[in-house]
């Protein structure tokens, strides 16, 4: 772990929705080392890239990732 903490609003500032997460779950991405945010940031933007197609995908399968 790192003993840096990320807010929620940052994590939020960067696409990642974490207010409806449990909040065992907030603390974990509240504790991600750099390289882990910076790594969870990138598959964000690609799914962001891909939304239409995965938010379909959800709709029928009532999936969710973040």
């Amino acid at each position: 772990m790192t003993n840096h903490r990320y807010t929620l609003e940052q994590l939020e500032a960067h696409g990642i929705e974490v207010r409806r997460l449990p909040v065992e779950q907030q603390e974990v991405l509240r504790d991600l080392a750099a390289d882990e945010l910076a790594l969870l940031i990138d598959i964000r933007a690609r799914l962001d890239e891909v939304t239409p197609e995965v938010q379909a995908h959800s709709e029928i399968a009532g999936a969710a990732l973040f």
